[in-house]
């Protein structure tokens, strides 16, 4: 399984994760490690979106925290075409120092990676900051 973390997330969580998920044979990256993508820090979320989807196999995880990507016309249709699947942090997680998020991340990912497996494509889930928490799906 690979995980791409966007640009409202810390390069840390992925250093993090990819570290944890490596032996599992996973990877996790940040877009500002993806330049052999096309991908800079600074690119739209459409264009990572529709790079994501012409990967083959697509089988990207999204992390983000950035809720407004289903909200934006172009971006919400852009995750449609692709069926992508993803989490985005709970506002929660706003307010909290980066180690906390990792100890989250890494606590929950097994049964974050479980869960999304079983998802259906163009599925959004909202991580939640209390880890007994279920995951929310998120209206596309």
């Amino acid at each position: 399984m690979r995980v791409f973390f966007d640009n409202c997330t810390s390069p840390v969580l992925a250093e993090v994760l990819d570290a944890y998920i490596r032996s599992y044979e996973g990877s996790a990256r940040h877009i500002r490690a993806m330049t052999d993508y096309g991908l800079r820090h600074d690119s739209a979320d459409v264009d990572w979106i529709e790079r994501l989807n012409s990967d083959r196999p697509a089988d990207w995880i999204v992390i983000t925290n950035d809720g407004q990507i289903r909200r934006n016309k172009a971006n919400r249709a852009a995750w449609l075409r692709a069926g992508l699947k993803g989490f985005v942090f709970a506002t929660g997680f706003q307010k909290m120092p980066t180690h906390q998020v990792a100890s989250t991340l890494i606590w929950r990912w097994p049964e974050m990676e479980t869960f999304v497996r079983s998802a259906a494509p163009r599925s959004l889930f909202e991580l939640p900051v209390k880890r007994s928490a279920g995951f929310k799906p998120l209206t596309i």
